[in-house]
């Protein structure tokens, strides 16, 4: 099981889309995304502020909410609970706070629709897979 409690690079996979996948719409099941894990409270705050954009996601780790003040573009929020279900998906313009999830454990951000495209809706689960880092340990955290 991966450790989310470093900052680092990793991959993200739709493990198992909810009952709301099926309705037709194209997912990235099993697909590799490009991850940037950030569990510093540096990490945290700074988020994607400043940037033109992102390749793939950022997961913020722990987090139960997010604003997009200072934001340069619109981004997706998906919400996650301790086993990395999907609890709530939304889109957020720049200069807004999110609301808090309780049940939040971890947040998940991406440029506006790509996680629509990835076929992420609230039920699915997704993994993690922690690119090797400086001791060479790599590992795999999913919601099981």
């Amino acid at each position: 099981m991966g450790d989310l409690r470093r900052d680092g690079t990793g991959l993200l996979r739709l493990a198992r889309a909810g009952a709301g996948a099926a309705d037709g719409a194209g997912g990235a099941e099993g697909a590799a995304i490009p991850l940037e894990i950030a569990a510093s409270y540096r990490a945290r705050t700074r988020g994607l502020l400043g940037r033109t954009g992102i390749t793939g996601a950022l997961l913020l780790t722990p987090a139960a909410s997010v604003h997009t003040l200072g934001m340069r573009f619109p981004i997706d929020v998906a919400y996650l609970d301790r086993r990395l279900r999907v609890l709530a998906v939304r889109t957020m313009p720049p200069g807004r706070l999110g609301r808090p999830r309780l049940r939040a454990r971890h947040v998940l951000e991406a440029e506006a629709g790509t996680m629509a495209a990835w076929g992420l809706v609230p039920g699915a689960e997704v993994t993690v897979e922690r690119q090797a880092g400086r001791n060479g340990a790599a590992g795999t955290r999913s919601g099981a």
